[in-house]
């Protein structure tokens, strides 16, 4: 222990067990202050009703009063991070700033800016490995470079997991919990006394009660508690949006309410006891492309705005006032096509789409309307409850067949036959789509197939409560792969 005072900065880790930077601070200092800083750089371009917004804000009341009940206490600010974090080191005359890892661009540029603040004044900057269980550099190819392809990468990333069991040890809190400090002095520190309500930040209620989303650790531990006893069949359940199939911990990764290493290493563990089935290796599977795609973007920032692979920047995009009312049609879930308009009508309500459904709906996007993958990231990122850069931006260069490890351009998904193959019940359309209710379960698919006069019977009116489809799919398959010649061609 050779520090006097340090402040634990709070970000993508809102919780107060196995928390890495926590814990080394508590290691290494007699007295420890923890802040938060709800950061108007993020929050002031924001809608004033968001469901994020909301999420943290439960997440954070939650971690106050587990520092309270440790015997700390959580500082909270309304401000720019990048000039208050240096702005409180000085305040709480501490000798250094812990923090874990952030892996997006604008999140270390923020870093850098902060940690040279910070040495201007004469104090430290220390972060770490919190939010996955390797990292930048930690999982190489045999030629000591980044890998770009997802399978080898797994398969480097077990093998060094099964090397080091360590990288999956528990960094524990509460036995140094006597060094947390108590509140400081309101005038040394100028913050808040208590967790700012939704209304003093500037945003309203949303939805967010309503769906039932539990939120911070408790919510965390609770969701993946309930995962446990169905995750066997993780593997067959997974890809049917009708099911109650996945984890439903993504939004909680994202916040770092739940602890990775716990969730791998409690995973790890039931399947040596032969008690995780086939979908515990499924489950893993999904967390490691988690960490791929991080690393991706830690290693080639420029996927954050152009294609992994720079041929397919060359691809024209469908542009203009027609593709503008396509992608409005896509936004609001009028493209005609039941499972795509039902996954965007999910994700409108809800800020929640199914993993398989968002696969679908991006190679709708991409394929059948012919619009920018940009365009469709960007629309999710402001959608989602758990957005996250690297998985959504993956993701879209996935479907686009832009990125690294993507599906090639000529695998173009049939919407109608991914409907049939995951919702051949029609229970998740008929869910979003009531007024298509009263067709059967071959007709719910494509009802432009169905005869008009037996969909009115049945309450469907085809360009009136429900639309035609946007586009022929056999027709619009035909100009995507003209669209991406450029690409075989080069």
């Amino acid at each position: 222990m050779s520090l006097n005072a340090t402040l634990v900065w709070f970000r993508r880790d809102l919780r107060v067990f196995d928390h890495a930077a926590l814990h080394h601070a508590l290691q290494r200092s007699r007295r420890v202050y923890c802040a938060f800083i709800f950061d108007k750089a993020i929050l002031d371009g924001l809608p004033r009703a968001d469901r994020r917004v909301e999420f943290i804000h439960a997440c954070i009341a939650e971690l106050s009063a587990e520092l309270q009940q440790l015997g700390g206490h959580l500082i909270v600010s309304h401000a720019v991070a990048e000039r208050e974090i240096p702005r409180l080191a000085a305040a709480l005359e501490v000798d250094a700033v812990f923090a874990n890892h952030d892996y997006e661009p604008a999140a270390i540029a923020r870093d850098g800016t902060v940690a040279k603040a910070l040495a201007a004044d004469a104090r430290s900057f220390f972060t770490f490995k919190d939010q996955v269980v390797f990292e930048k550099r930690e999982v190489l190819s045999q030629s000591g470079t980044p890998f770009s392809v997802f399978t080898p990468y797994k398969n480097a990333w077990m093998r060094k997991m099964l090397a080091e069991p360590a990288c999956l040890a528990a960094l524990p809190v509460e036995p140094l919990a006597a060094r947390l400090a108590p509140p400081p002095a309101r005038t040394a520190v100028d913050a808040v006394d208590a967790v700012p309500t939704l209304a003093q930040l500037g945003f309203e209620r949303t939805n967010l009660a309503e769906l039932k989303i539990p939120a911070g650790m408790s919510g965390g531990a609770q969701l993946f508690d309930d995962f446990l006893t169905r995750i066997a069949d993780y593997g067959s359940a997974r890809d049917f949006p009708a099911v109650k199939g996945p984890s439903y911990l993504s939004l909680h990764l994202r916040h770092g309410t739940v602890s990775i290493r716990h969730l791998v290493r409690t995973v790890s563990e039931l399947a040596a006891r032969g008690q995780a089935g086939e979908g515990g290796a499924v489950w893993l599977s999904e967390l490691i492309w988690r960490e791929f795609y991080m690393m991706i973007l830690y290693h080639h920032p420029h996927v954050a705005g152009a294609s992994f692979k720079p041929a397919y920047d060359a691809i024209e995009w469908e542009t203009g006032p027609q593709a503008d009312a396509l992608f409005a049609a896509w936004c609001e879930g009028r493209t005609g096509y039941p499972l795509v308009d039902a996954a965007m009508l999910q994700l409108n309500r809800t800020g929640y789409m199914h993993n398989r459904l968002r696969m679908v709906a991006a190679c709708f996007l991409i394929k059948d309307l012919g619009l920018d993958w940009r365009r469709g990231e960007a629309y999710f990122a402001r959608q989602l409850n758990d957005f996250d850069l690297a998985a959504n931006n993956g993701g879209w260069q996935w479907a686009s067949s832009s990125g690294c490890d993507a599906q090639p351009y000529f695998r173009i998904f049939n919407p109608v036959t991914q409907s049939q193959k995951f919702d051949s019940a029609g229970r998740f359309i008929r869910r979003y789509l009531p007024q298509l209710k009263e067709l059967d379960d071959k007709e719910i698919h494509a009802p432009w197939l169905v005869p008009r006069m037996l969909l009115e019977q049945k309450g469907v009116r085809l360009g009136d409560n429900y639309p035609e489809p946007l586009v022929m799919h056999d027709e619009a398959r035909k100009r995507t792969l003209a669209r991406y010649a450029v690409v075989k061609a080069g």
